[in-house]
């Protein structure tokens, strides 16, 4: 079972539709409480619109069950936790909703009036967000209430944990490369200007290319990037620290290579490959910390998912979908 009422994202799977009570069709029952199917259904809407586009009928019908037994489970989980919520008196404050909001909005890397907007086009107003959020952080209280003290780490485990961490680490390299950027003439280019511009980098790809140019000096000379006073220099980097298309073609090429012009958001760039070398893992001091979050996140998964089915075995719940 799936633990997704754990964490606090911004998606339409966590809808909860106002009207439900209006569909006639029943998905299951806990205890004495309803689950409609249109519940389901929004719960499920980014699984089924995948199913949805499947040619073969037996594998977009059996897509489509998969998602909502799954969405289903989730929902039958969440009516157990706000069950317990209730019999053990839980409350959550207005500040604690308010921190709640502010954290999925920082978290989006939303101002204040586009977190809005996008709550509009995921179906809430802020009042029905604010009593998702209410639902919301109320199970997770009853989680580290009930859940939360089985979670047990010792050094042993954290260091075993590094033991695989380090091995799977063992093959990564970071690149040292360097580029020239051809910066687009406005914030909002049209074709002809991205065209032109593209012309223009793919001509200081091929001066590049010539026996004994200094693509360090031809950088410092034309690129508009805040590299160019050092020659366009972007010393080492690891995998994922670049926009992805340039980090694509960065360490796709061979050593000493010079890319034709690659697009993204700043402009057209000239991508030089200078050299790679492996990188050794981090010491056990520098991830600790990292580690113990990730062991103590698998834990308290399984846990609930424990803590859950417990929960489950002792209810009321007939599935009818």
């Amino acid at each position: 079972m799936s633990t997704r009422w754990l964490y606090l994202v911004l998606t339409a799977s966590f809808a909860e539709p106002s009207h439900a009570e209006q569909v006639d069709k029943v998905a299951a029952t806990v205890n004495k409480d309803i689950i409609a199917l249109s519940e389901v259904e929004t719960r499920a809407a980014p699984e089924l619109a995948k199913a949805a586009v499947q040619a073969d009928p037996k594998l977009r019908t059996d897509l489509r069950q998969t998602a909502l037994h799954q969405a289903l489970d989730l929902l039958i989980g969440e009516k157990l936790l706000e069950t317990e919520m209730h019999e053990l008196n839980i409350e959550v404050s207005e500040q604690e909703i308010d921190l709640g909001l502010e954290d999925v909005r920082k978290n989006n890397n939303l101002e204040s009036a586009q977190f809005e907007e996008l709550l509009r086009n995921e179906g809430y107003t802020l009042a029905s967000y604010r009593q998702f959020m209410r639902k919301h952080l109320a199970r997770l209280k009853v989680i580290n209430l009930k859940v939360r003290n089985r979670v047990k780490l010792s050094d042993e485990d954290l260091k075993s944990e590094y033991q695989r961490w380090s091995k799977s680490e063992a093959g990564d390299v970071e690149i040292h490369a360097r580029h020239i950027l051809v910066k687009w003439p406005s914030a909002s280019p049209s074709s002809d200007e991205v065209e032109a511009a593209r012309k223009k980098a793919l001509g200081l790809a091929i001066e590049a290319r010539q026996p004994g140019k200094d693509f360090g000096a031809l950088a410092k000379s034309k690129s508009d990037g805040p590299s160019a006073a050092d020659g366009g220099d972007l010393g080492f980097f690891r995998r994922g620290m670049m926009v992805p298309e340039f980090d694509r073609i960065a360490f796709a090429q061979r050593d000493g290579e010079i890319s034709d012009p690659v697009r993204t958001r700043f402009g057209w760039h000239v991508i030089k490959t200078e050299e790679r070398r492996a990188v050794p893992p981090k010491k056990f001091d520098e991830v600790k910390d990292q580690l113990r979050e990730r062991l103590m996140r698998s834990q308290l998964e399984k846990y609930t998912d424990q803590y859950v089915k417990e929960l489950r075995d002792n209810a009321a719940v007939e599935v009818k979908i």
